[in-house]
């Protein structure tokens, strides 16, 4: 069985609502995990990539955690 027909008997087709949310958060945790990994290769802190990049803190932080809600931010 490919990993293409365990997704689609276990979580659903391409275009089914638990499907395009698994893809979604999975590509969500691939992306924090890329972000965490350049920032650490270059040693800056969460808050001085926010500050290159425009964004609170906050925002990195919840992106490398893989959440689900990057954009409310109480800082």
């Amino acid at each position: 069985m490919t990993l293409n027909e365990v997704k689609n008997k276990y979580i659903g087709k391409h275009g089914t609502l638990k499907r395009d949310q698994y893809e979604f958060d999975l590509s969500m945790d691939l992306i924090g995990e890329m972000i965490k990994k350049a920032r650490k290769e270059r040693n800056l802190t969460q808050e001085e990539l926010g500050k290159l990049i425009g964004v609170q803190r906050a925002q990195i932080s919840k992106l490398e955690k893989g959440s689900k809600n990057i954009y409310s931010c109480p800082e």
